[in-house]
C-alpha cells in the first residue's frame, strides 16, 4: 500500500493515551511544520496553534472541555485557531508576486473581506479545518495518535488561553501515544457517499 494511504488508513482517533509521555519537541515541531504546509485560499494560512503540554494548563483546558479525560492525559493538546482578518496578510504573502498579478489578487481578498466578519469566519473554519487534518496525519506519519475535538466550550477557552478577538478557536486537537488500539468505527460504503455529475438521493 501506498505510504500516504497507510498513514490515512492507520488513523484514528484515540482517547486512551499513555500518561506522563513527552513528544519529543523535534517531532512536535515537525508535525506542527508539515500542518503548516496545508493548502488554504489565497495561501492565507489562517490557522494558528496554541500548545499546550503543561499539566497545570492541561487542567485548565479539562472542565474547558467538558471533563474529557484525554485532555489531561494527552502528551500535547493543541488549539487550532482560525484567522478571521486573513486578508491582512495579504500584502506579505504575496510581497514576491508579479506586480501586476499582486495588484488583482489584493483587489479580489479585499473585496471579499470587505462583506464582512462572516465571511472571515467562514473562511477561518474552512482553511484552519485543513490544516488541523494536515497535522493529525502528519502526526500519524510521526507515530504520534490524535483526536479532533469540537465538544468545547468555545465562549470560556477564549479568555482562559488569552486568544485576541480576530481569531476564533475551531477545535482541539490531543496528541500523544496510544494506550492501547482505538475503538474501531465502521465508515459508509464509497457508493453512499459518492455521487456523479449531480445530486442523487442514497439511504
Amino acid at each position: 500500500m501506498n505510504e500516504t494511504f497507510k498513514v490515512m488508513e492507520e488513523r484514528s482517533s484515540v482517547r486512551l493515551y499513555q500518561k506522563d509521555r513527552e513528544i519529543p519537541n523535534e517531532t512536535l515541531h515537525k508535525i506542527l511544520e508539515m500542518a503548516g504546509k496545508a493548502p488554504s485560499a489565497w495561501n492565507l494560512q489562517h490557522w494558528r496553534f496554541i500548545v499546550v503540554t503543561s499539566q497545570e494548563q492541561k487542567e485548565k483546558l479539562f472542565p474547558i472541555a467538558y471533563n474529557q479525560k484525554h485532555v489531561l492525559d494527552a502528551s500535547a493538546v493543541v488549539i487550532v485557531l482560525g484567522d478571521t482578518e486573513a486578508d491582512k496578510v495579504a500584502a506579505e504573502v504575496f510581497e514576491k508576486a508579479p506586480e501586476e498579478a499582486r495588484n488583482i489578487l489584493l483587489k479580489n481578498i479585499n473585496s471579499a473581506y470587505s462583506q464582512g466578519r462572516a465571511i472571515g469566519e467562514r473562511e477561518a473554519l474552512k482553511n484552519a479545518s485543513l490544516g488541523a487534518m494536515q497535522l493529525m496525519l502528519a502526526a500519524k506519519a510521526a507515530g504520534i495518535d490524535s483526536c479532533p475535538m469540537t465538544g468545547f466550550d468555545h465562549a470560556a477557552i477564549i479568555p482562559a488561553l488569552g486568544i485576541p478577538e480576530r481569531f476564533i478557536p475551531v477545535m482541539m486537537i490531543t496528541l500523544g501515544y496510544a494506550d492501547g488500539p482505538a475503538k474501531p468505527t465502521d465508515r459508509f460504503d464509497i457508493d453512499r457517499i459518492v455521487m456523479h455529475e449531480k445530486y442523487e438521493e442514497k439511504n
